[in-house]
């Protein structure tokens, strides 16, 4: 097994912390945008894609800052982070992605999160 790499990619989103953190941090708010459904139970959310689920669990939470979760299925120390972090200066917000992938597919990866975040946007109405 190769090693994953970590990358990082940030989202300008027109959007409160408080209403971008419902849509990382909750089934229902995930649901609309980055999986088909979104299940919790405890500290354990079920992804749903075409029918295919993945499980992770949420490592970590602070309420209007970030969410960290770890696929069950990974053998590594990977996880995926969003952060939401808030200019103070110009007050814009952000959601700043950290994500692990295989090497050859970093850029596949990174396009995926590109079209979800725009899912994202379009359901905040931040387009």
């Amino acid at each position: 097994m190769s090693d994953k790499v970590k990358y990082e990619l940030e989202f300008v989103i027109q959007a409160s912390p408080q209403l971008l953190y419902q849509y990382i941090s909750t089934p229902s708010g995930l649901s609309e945008w980055y999986a088909d459904n979104v299940n919790s139970r405890g500290e354990i959310f079920t992804f749903i894609w075409d029918g295919a689920e993945e499980r992770a669990k949420m490592l970590k939470r602070k309420s209007e800052e970030f969410v960290k979760l770890a696929w069950e299925e990974s053998e590594d120390d990977s996880y995926f982070e969003m952060r939401i972090i808030v200019d103070e200066i110009t007050k814009d917000v952000s959601l700043f992605i950290t994500d692990f992938a295989e090497e050859d597919e970093v850029d596949e990866s990174k396009m995926l999160w590109e079209n979800q975040v725009s899912d994202l946007k379009q359901v905040l109405g931040s387009t």
